[in-house]
């Protein structure tokens, strides 16, 4: 028998600095394509029937024994349970270490003055305050927990430091997740103007659903 075709339930273009929200049912997949190559996206993924269940970058880690995310990873929840599985990624490396920016880290890794600049920190503030997913399920930004950097670089020292060095990614790349249960799923598209992961050039991304027919 032919396997049913998969239908795009969301097909949508995330501009630079903004972001996203929407839900993953199981069994779905969700995709995210850099449109123009080595653009962070901070991405943060929740249980959709009960929030306080959410991925767990520590638990992901010691299971897989591996820093970095790639196919064939499984993430899991705080709870330990498999909440994603990454299915094909064009890229090879994602970042679940170093987290997502925000005026704190603006000005401790850069200087006072970036202090303002727009983060990733804001942009899930934003998608908490308005977005219609977010104020039925009662969040807020106590429910920011530890987040996924998909096509950033962040090599890890032999010290145990984190380095943000170029992207390895280019225009075109992608990274599929299935969903292992009804999967929450924010994203803000980093606006980040101070480090070299996304050539200091904000640029918009993709992101699909699909579902079987």
């Amino acid at each position: 028998m032919k396997a049913a075709p998969s239908l795009a339930v969301v097909d949508s273009v995330v501009p630079a600095g903004e972001p996203w929200m929407g839900v993953v049912k199981a069994g779905a997949t969700l995709r995210i394509v850099d449109l123009e190559g080595n653009q962070a996206v901070d991405t943060l993924f929740y249980n959709a029937h009960d929030i306080a269940e959410h991925y767990s970058a520590q638990n992901t880690l010691q299971a897989q024994r591996q820093i970095y995310l790639t196919s064939g990873s499984v993430l899991l929840t705080n709870r330990g349970r498999a909440l994603l599985r990454i299915e094909q990624d064009d890229c090879g490396r994602h970042d679940t270490l170093g987290g997502a920016c925000s005026s704190e880290s603006n000005t401790v890794r850069y200087a006072l003055e970036k202090r303002h600049m727009h983060s990733c920190r804001d942009s899930f503030l934003s998608a908490l305050a308005r977005h219609p997913l977010a104020r039925n399920a009662g969040m807020t930004k106590r429910d920011l927990p530890s987040n996924i950097n998909f096509f950033m670089n962040v090599p890890v020292t032999p010290e145990g430091g984190l380095r943000f060095a170029d992207g390895i990614s280019a225009a075109g790349r992608f990274v599929e997740l299935r969903a292992l249960m009804d999967t929450l799923v924010l994203i803000s598209n980093c606006p980040q103007l101070n480090n070299p992961c996304n050539a200091y050039n904000p640029t918009p991304v993709r992101v699909l659903i699909r579902e079987d027919a």
